[in-house]
């Protein structure tokens, strides 16, 4: 028997590769399906079935496109009411590959057909839990994004999720090896740890939501604090339960080379987000007018879903060369798969075609600290709350990058601002997207608060963001 983990950094996903005896599993599988096809094809082994977890909100899961290419049945838990052909397993149901077993633990409360598979060897030792949103590491499945679809509120679903993992889960033995479908980054819980892999027995004694003394104080502590949900996770849970266009079709329609004038009649013509990825460094010093800076290299498929949302928008893209179907990948995962095309030759042939550019009037951490002396400043920090109360460059006012659709209509634009983030990943997003709606009467400080921190900037004093978040 063998489990493989392929853990995905960008969306904090966990997706698993089981093989046993000539046969597979596959479970929470990504969007894009050849590397599973070929890893099949080498281990010279039959897909058996694709298991979900549930209908995820925080990416596309590949389970329709594996299907169709290999003919192994989706098989989901009791309950779900996926809009094309699938296995609704009875709660406790098995299912044989090889010569182990996979159980289906029923486990609602993350979402009503959540459901956790239970792995028992060839002797049929009880060996592995893949817990998928309903247990994380150090944390529990957020409660509160299938209120609407249950007819629920976020503590009777928080009610349910205590059942689920008090009666399902905690009964089984502490050496049983945890395997989540998300680690820490991810918006499905809010204080997951760093690490993908644990024991239950460990999990039993270090997280927080196993250790709560009666179902009250469980709903009270998994439902406090809870951000709202990225906007786009509603419609990537009805593509994983209605179906969605192949991603071999996505990719071949993204992957349309444009020379400048036809990038720039069809910006025109089609009402398309030009969406620019290259590195904020690079963005700064050029880039096409009306662009939208989300870097590749970060979190960049939650960052498009939570400031893009529609999945639908159509999108044409700016990269760096040869990085045009890794974004056009990373669209498809959380749904966006309207890409129109790139501009071939990258940014560089916008610029030998002589056409307009734009530039962000970014500044020096020590520039600040010159300009900042010599007048009254608004600072806006962008950063996330939690790292804004840890701390903060004194009198900066906190507008966190997620909300920016919410707080931009209150900047004055005849006021001048600087802008930072903690090292210019996410101001570069926002000065983009304040440019790109007519506000220019700002400076965004390279490096952000990390630069400015070694500076004589006065600051607020250092709190441990773990404390701030217990």
């Amino acid at each position: 028997m063998k489990i493989e983990q392929i853990y995905t950094g960008c969306l904090a996903q966990g997706a698993y590769y089981i093989v046993s005896n000539g046969e597979a599993a596959i479970i929470d599988p990504l969007r894009e399906t050849q590397p599973y096809i070929e890893r099949l094809k080498k281990d010279n082994v039959t897909l058996k079935y694709i298991f979900e977890t549930h209908f995820h909100a925080d990416f596309v899961s590949g389970h329709l496109d594996l299907s169709k290419k290999t003919n192994a049945p989706i098989v989901y838990g009791p309950t779900a009411k996926p809009e094309f052909e699938a296995i609704i397993a009875e709660d406790n149901e098995t299912f044989q590959v090889g010569s182990i077993t996979i159980k289906v633990l029923h486990t609602p409360g993350h979402t009503m057909e959540s459901s956790s598979f239970l792995l028992m060897d060839e002797n049929g030792k009880e060996t592995a839990l893949f817990s998928g949103d309903t247990l994380f590491l150090g944390d529990v499945g957020r409660p509160d994004l299938a209120q609407k679809a249950a007819n629920m509120t976020q503590e009777e679903l928080a009610g349910l999720l205590y059942e689920s993992l008090y009666s399902k889960i905690l009964p089984l033995n502490d050496d049983i090896t945890v395997y989540p479908a998300h680690g820490a980054g991810s918006a499905c819980g809010k204080n997951m740890q760093k690490e993908t892999v644990d024991s239950l027995g460990n999990q039993k004694k270090t997280n927080y939501a196993l250790n709560q003394k009666d179902k009250q104080s469980f709903i009270k502590a998994v439902t406090d604090g809870l951000l709202p949900p990225p906007a786009y996770f509603g419609m990537n849970v009805a593509m994983n339960k209605k179906g969605y266009d192949s991603f071999d079709e996505v990719l071949s329609k993204g992957l349309q080379a444009l020379s400048p004038d036809e990038f720039e009649e069809l910006a025109e013509h089609s009402g398309a987000l030009i969406l620019d990825v290259r590195n904020n460094e690079d963005f700064a010093k050029g880039f096409v007018p009306q662009s939208i800076n989300i870097g590749l290299n970060g979190d960049f498929a939650p960052w498009v879903g939570a400031l893009v949302v529609d999945v639908k928008q159509p999108i044409l893209l700016i990269t760096n060369e040869n990085e045009e179907e890794e974004t056009v990948t990373r669209l498809s995962r959380v749904g966006f798969d309207n890409v129109l095309g790139f501009l071939k030759e990258s940014f560089n042939a916008w610029k030998e075609s002589g056409k307009e550019i734009d530039s962000v009037n970014r500044i020096s951490a020590q520039q600040f600290e010159q300009e900042i002396k010599e007048k009254d400043a608004k600072i806006i920090d962008v950063r996330k709350e939690s790292e804004y109360n840890a701390e903060h460059v004194d009198e900066a006012f906190n507008k966190p990058l997620a909300y920016i659709n919410k707080w931009i209509n209150l900047i004055d634009p005849t006021e001048h601002f600087y802008l930072h983030c903690a090292g210019g990943y996410r101001s570069m997003m926002a000065a983009s997207i304040l440019q790109a709606r007519g506000y220019r009467n700002f400076s965004e400080i390279e490096g952000g608060f990390s630069a400015i921190s070694q500076t004589d900037i006065p600051v607020s004093d250092f709190v441990c963001q773990s404390k701030i978040l217990k």
